[in-house]
């Protein structure tokens, strides 16, 4: 290991954090600018800053899911449940603390399994075929809803839905026919998804803070930026929970980061012993969160090295300058280059460091941007959704896109339909439509295999559990029949 590339790592890991913090910017572009970047630099030394990017990025987000409820890339969007609601309260330092810990600890977890159990990882996401992947796209989006609208989940189901019949938008992936399109060029490739993050949590933001003026920025003084050592004990349990479904859910190819955060977040609450203030400010939700995001970038580089297919985007990137540097993942890299897998880990450990330091180092310098009145905050919030929507594909309609997004978002949430499950549904769309027709043509037109596979009836159960466990009818017979058993045993003497 030489000082230049401990060097690299350092600010290839300050650079994705940058990236992250920036609404609009995403891991995926990150580390593909740098590919290209790094095309004629030496294999390791260039593989290591990639991943460097990689696991800033994602880090990165959750500064502005804290500090300004904006999520700097979709896994970060969790986030935002109980971070921004912290800083709103006065603890912005100790919120942005946590997040750090919690990322590092996350990815530890995803190291521990990207070293010694990554060839059997690998194996078990293989049994995820068309018909599992149908219904888990359905369950994150039923969980995403459940979490983000506890009082009144259907709201959270009906933005979950609305979120999936958009992502229909454009031509569909197996026979290239367009849908809603309307005649227009541009949607014809379907509504790009950063835009509408943007609009939704950026520009909906500019515009609630422009009507009501009334808000004022909450005066953030950073009395602790290191959490104690009670919080972290007292959730060691949630963080290797999250840290392991980070992990699972990162193995599944193609699942990414933004489910990862969701589910941990789901299985913290219900884990919960004060799951009422999930939403609220909970340090438990916050932990869980950013504890499955960055546990799952360990988790989607598992299947790259062991199975050449990505577990998430940016991990697709990172395999394809593997490619390029002369590396071939797959299943015959234990035996061509059985020692790589370690250096890949120990790449991720060193990242991970990097990404603790940094995180800690600068959260007084990020907890600044509160101090910024609102009347100079807003306009430069803007004018970073207008650039970040524009630079994905060099279009005015994106821009456009973001700028309807954010009007139809103020009055969604001003009538308590939450953000995250439509932005979630935009997102899983896409490979919700295709494993369905994928499974259909498979199977010449038949539901059966959506119905009797293993995998698939275990999630049907977890989805059927998740929408009869919220109906209060459901809850009230539940509770009587409880009560009729309890009592044919409890008879009084």
């Amino acid at each position: 290991m030489t000082p230049e590339i401990l060097l690299s790592v350092f600010w290839a890991t300050l650079l994705g954090i940058i990236v992250g913090i920036l609404p609009g910017l995403t891991a995926t572009m990150g580390v593909a600018l740098l590919t290209g970047l790094t095309f004629q630099w030496e294999s390791t030394h260039a593989i290591v800053i990639l991943i460097s990017m990689y696991v800033g990025a994602i880090y990165g987000g959750s500064r502005t899911a804290i500090l300004i409820n904006i999520p700097g890339t979709p896994a970060n969007a969790a986030t935002c449940i109980d971070g921004y609601p912290l800083a709103l309260q006065g603890k912005a330092g100790e919120a942005i603390g946590i997040a750090t810990t919690s990322s590092f600890l996350g990815s530890t977890i995803a190291l521990f399994f990207m070293a010694f159990f990554t060839p059997y990882l690998g194996q078990a996401a293989l049994r995820f075929q068309s018909f599992e992947f149908f219904w888990l796209t359905l369950f994150g989006v039923l969980i995403c809803g459940n979490l983000t609208a506890p009082e009144d989940p259907l709201k959270g189901w009906i933005a979950g839905f609305l979120g999936l019949f958009l992502a229909m938008v454009g031509m569909e992936a197996i026979q290239a026919y367009p849908r809603f399109a309307h005649g227009q060029v541009d949607l014809y490739g379907g509504i790009s998804i950063i835009p509408a993050l943007v609009g939704v949590y950026g520009m909906t933001e500019v515009v609630q803070t422009t009507v009501e003026r009334h808000r004022r920025n909450p005066i953030m003084q950073v009395n602790r930026v290191l959490p104690r050592i009670k919080d972290v004990l007292d959730n060691w349990k949630n963080i290797i929970r999250s840290g392991l479904i980070g992990v699972f859910v990162g193995v599944i190819p193609g699942v990414g980061e933004n489910i990862a955060s969701f589910v941990s977040y789901d299985f913290a609450r219900r884990a919960s012993k004060t799951p009422e203030k999930f939403g609220k400010g909970s340090i438990e939700g916050l932990t869980a969160a950013e504890t499955g995001d960055n546990a799952c970038v360990g988790g989607a580089i598992i299947p790259v090295l062991v199975l050449a297919v990505p577990g998430s985007p940016p991990a697709a990137v990172l395999m394809a300058a593997m490619w390029l540097h002369g590396m071939r993942p797959g299943p015959l890299l234990v035996i061509e280059a059985p020692n790589y897998i370690y250096e890949v880990s120990a790449m991720f450990f060193l990242a991970s460091v990097a990404m603790l330091i940094l995180g800690l180092c600068l959260v007084r310098a990020f907890v600044k941007i509160l101090r910024v009145p609102a009347g100079i905050l807003m306009p430069i919030v803007l004018v970073l959704c207008a650039v970040g929507s524009f630079a994905i594909n060099g279009r005015i309609f994106d821009i456009l896109v973001m700028l309807i997004f954010g009007v139809i978002g103020y009055p969604l949430r001003k009538m308590k339909y939450p953000d995250a499950p439509l932005i979630l549904g935009l997102i899983l769309g896409e490979m919700l439509d295709e494993n369905l027709r994928r499974g259909l043509i498979l199977n010449e037109g038949s539901l059966t295999p959506f119905f009797t596979r293993p995998i698939s009836i275990v999630l049907i159960i977890m989805i059927l559990g998740t929408v009869f466990s919220r109906n209060r009818f459901v809850r009230q017979a539940v509770g009587r029949v409880k009560g009729s058993l309890f009592g044919l045993f409890h008879k009084p003497v």
